[in-house]
């Protein structure tokens, strides 16, 4: 997959809840560009005892192509769970390829769980 931080005009996010359990699970970006790009959310991970958001960007067809994600570090009030999650771009490269690591070993973990699945 190709992974991209094309998306460091971040300025705002919404959240969108599926109504069918069988509806992946979005976010709304709001770019600095004033453009808008829905992305499903693809998984939370965490790295050394940070969170993160892997995002799937989609086209107006709720598709994605190129298979391009981004990264950006997560935050929830564990105070308020109501309370809208932040996402804060990741600036530096060394961060950014940790994360891209982690990633690569979910992807991993997730085929071979899979692949378990069907033997």
């Amino acid at each position: 997959m190709n992974k991209d931080k094309k998306a460091e005009n971040l300025n705002t996010q919404q959240n969108i809840v599926p109504e069918d359990k069988d509806e992946e699970m979005t976010v709304t970006l709001d770019l600095l560009d004033g453009t808008t790009v829905t992305c499903a959310i693809v998984t939370i991970l965490t790295v050394n005892g940070q969170d993160y958001i892997v995002l799937l960007p989609l086209d107006d067809n709720g598709e994605n192509e190129d298979g391009e994600v981004w990264f950006y570090r997560y935050f929830e009030n564990k105070d308020d769970p109501n309370e809208e999650p932040e996402l804060e771009y990741i600036e530096e490269d060394e961060e950014y390829e940790i994360v891209s690591d982690a990633f690569d070993e979910y992807l991993d973990s997730t085929e071979f769980d899979e692949f378990m699945k069907e033997e």
